[in-house]
């Protein structure tokens, strides 16, 4: 599967985004779909996870209640919404993807086996 993430951009502290990722090449609803984010110097980590037919969703505890993760299986297509934001949460944003069960959330990256490009969030005090 194929994956092409978007909507970021720059927005001031308390601003809100959505981020989207179109998949394709795959049934799109084989896949519980992840969100990663990449500040510079820090490793990847978790954001947000939901599951193949969008029935279940975990957050990280440091997005919980102001990120929401959502997808449309008709459109091939997985959103973050972020309201909130904080300076701290400047980050190149990563949609992914991991061939799973019904109902699985992954949190590890090692779970993901297809990545999108990355879409940068900047986020000024």
């Amino acid at each position: 599967v194929q994956l092409q993430a978007s909507g970021g951009g720059l927005v001031q502290a308390g601003g809100s985004l959505m981020l989207s990722c179109a998949a394709s090449g795959s049934t799109f609803s084989n896949y519980a779909m992840g969100w990663f984010r990449q500040a510079p110097g820090k490793e990847r980590e978790f954001v947000a996870t939901i599951s193949r037919a969008a029935t279940k969703t975990d957050y990280a505890d440091s997005v919980k209640g102001r990120f929401a993760i959502s997808r449309d299986n008709t459109k091939n297509t997985v959103y973050l919404q972020m309201i909130g934001l904080k300076p701290e949460d400047t980050a190149t944003y990563f949609c992914a993807a991991a061939n799973t069960v019904t109902g699985a959330l992954p949190r590890g990256r090692g779970s993901y086996g297809y990545w999108g490009q990355g879409t940068k969030v900047t986020v000024s005090s």
